[in-house]
């Protein structure tokens, strides 16, 4: 069975970290945490919960997506081998990265444009309120849960959000 991505998240294009394309269609038929980051930010030690998560559920089908943010105080201000060498060397990230992008504003990239208006637990929609905001999309590629900045990867709600997705 084929999912038809063209209308959801996973089917827009954006570039990986290290370059040329991170090809999103590739993770249809997955769960995937898409995750806005930032290397210097108080919620930055966030990359430990969500490599954790990763490493424990990508053997069923599951992936964190870390999408650079430099938007919020500029706290991702260094450029794509800054980025992969803070991750991996701080936090022994192996999730896939994409490119540095903008989630708000007039230059939204267009990924974002398609999570922003699902609503999050607090009945939030709209523009992203801060680093490390989340949104679990369901094998389909729909967005299924958003969850706030402070919603750390290994709260219950994130973990039986996952677990359930990976499980239907």
């Amino acid at each position: 069975m084929t999912t038809d991505i063209s209308s959801s998240p996973l089917g827009v294009e954006i570039g990986a970290l290290t370059g040329g394309s991170a090809d999103l269609a590739q993770y249809a038929g997955q769960v995937v945490l898409i995750v806005n980051v930032a290397s210097r930010c108080g919620l930055t030690p966030q990359y430990a919960g969500l490599e954790k998560l990763h490493e424990q559920y990508s053997g069923r089908g599951f992936t964190v997506l870390g999408v650079p943010c430099n938007q919020f105080l500029g706290q991702e201000p260094g450029n794509a081998e800054e980025i992969a060498e803070f991750c991996s060397a701080t936090y022994g990230v192996t999730f896939p990265m994409t490119e540095k992008v903008e989630v708000n504003g007039e230059n939204r990239h267009p990924l974002y444009a398609r999570l922003v208006d699902f609503p999050d637990a607090e009945g939030h929609t709209g523009d992203i309120r801060w680093n490390f905001e989340k949104f679990l999309l369901g094998r389909d590629g729909s967005v299924v849960a958003r969850f706030s900045p402070q919603t750390e990867p290994d709260a219950d709600e994130i973990v039986s959000a996952v677990e359930a997705r990976l499980s239907a």
